[in-house]
């Protein structure tokens, strides 16, 4: 669990309710369904019109990375690509084959399958990369899910506020619904803004870095399998690990 987006989200939520209450405001007053649907509802519509299906699922299925991260495993991929160069220089490539059952990621897993197949340095690392590359565009869409949500919360906060202005000035006769229309319109705003700015551009922050994080140890280990089926020294591959971590 990481501890610092909970109490992040928190203290950003905290901070401004315990204002509202310090003005002398109602928390009450800031919980308006109608502001609501037309904020959360207007932004999720317009990313699934800007986003593929796919890139939605994608994008929410990885909320959970916010709270619960993947774990950093660049220090126990360093020491498992050592041994399995060490292992390459004296039993040869085809012993690493019993290694491919044992990983639990499919990255991994195809680049021992491509050592074991005796692929050509230059074409395993083709392969590699188009695999890189392709999972890094796939992330990335559905980070975008989060960031364009950043942009069209505002947005349609102002619309909401312009509805409930509308709404406002339709019913001047009947005093008794002005303060309703009012009330709908300041909190779309904050709503919009709010949303905007406390959730959904932290987390597509967030979720981007580490993308970033993941694409950087699949460049590691693609480059590290490149030297063991070129037959390069294993020293070669420890100090590659060195000059990642930095």
């Amino acid at each position: 669990m990481d501890w610092g987006s909970v109490a992040g989200l928190l203290l950003a939520l905290l901070g401004v309710l315990l204002g509202q209450m310090l003005e002398g405001g109602k928390l009450s007053a800031l919980l308006q369904p109608t502001a609501a649907l037309i904020v959360v509802g207007g932004t999720f519509g317009a990313v699934l019109l800007q986003s593929r299906v796919a890139s939605v699922r994608r994008g929410l299925a990885m909320l959970n990375w916010v709270f619960r991260p993947p774990l950093d495993r660049s220090a126990n991929v360093a020491q498992e690509l050592t041994q399995w160069s060490l292992v390459a220089r004296r039993e040869g490539l085809l012993s690493l084959e019993r290694y491919i059952k044992l990983s639990s990621d499919a990255f991994t897993a195809k680049g021992l399958r491509l050592l074991v197949d005796g692929v050509a340095p230059q074409k395993l690392r083709d392969i590699l990369e188009s695999d890189i590359n392709l999972y890094e565009q796939e992330m990335r869409q559905a980070v975008r899910v989060w960031e364009a949500a950043g942009g069209y919360a505002p947005t349609l906060g102002i619309l909401g506020a312009v509805l409930g202005l509308i709404h406002v000035m339709g019913n001047l006769s009947d005093p008794s619904k002005l303060g309703a229309g009012i009330a709908v319109a300041f909190v779309a705003t904050i709503y919009g803004v709010g949303l905007a700015n406390l959730v959904f551009i932290p987390i597509g922050v967030k979720l981007k870095n580490i993308v970033v994080r993941e694409v950087n140890l699949r460049e590691m280990m693609a480059a590290s399998f490149v030297d063991i089926a070129s037959g390069d020294s294993t020293r070669v591959i420890e100090e590659r690990m060195i000059t990642a971590k930095h």
